[in-house]
């Protein structure tokens, strides 16, 4: 895999896919939770919110891959995205650093997910210093 210095994530909570990109070429990694399956429901009389914890593992080895790169875009449906994000600023602060930007994104192609990832970087890399 060759190094590329900008990475997009696109995660919910059945899957993470990590793609680390330049303007011809994407290298994709996917990390799966060591449960994917786990699904709790709120049940009245019943103490505690009903829902699961985080896959702590799940969270760190996304963050892991992620720091492989030097900005960050992490994209997805629903709170995996802004979980991550929390799990990265209290357990990988040098890694929070790099994050660009989060945004919203339903399920879409691999495709569209670096593409939209391009264009995001094309905007904000005008303004930002890239280190290398």
């Amino acid at each position: 895999m060759a190094e590329h210095f900008h990475a997009v994530v696109w995660i919910d909570h059945k899957e993470a896919k990590i793609f680390h990109f330049n303007a011809t070429d994407a290298d994709k990694q996917v990390v799966h939770p060591s449960d994917p399956h786990v699904n709790i429901h709120h049940h009245a009389n019943s103490i505690g919110s009903g829902h699961a914890a985080e896959d702590q593992k799940f969270l760190h080895a996304v963050a892991a891959e992620l720091a492989k790169s030097q900005a960050v875009l992490i994209i997805g449906p629903a709170n995996a995205k802004h979980e991550l994000v929390k799990h990265i600023e209290a357990h990988d602060p040098a890694i929070a650093k790099i994050i660009a930007g989060v945004e919203a994104a339903d399920h879409p192609g691999d495709g569209d997910i670096v593409a939209h990832a391009r264009a995001f970087f094309k905007q904000t890399d005008k303004t930002t210093a890239q280190k290398v």
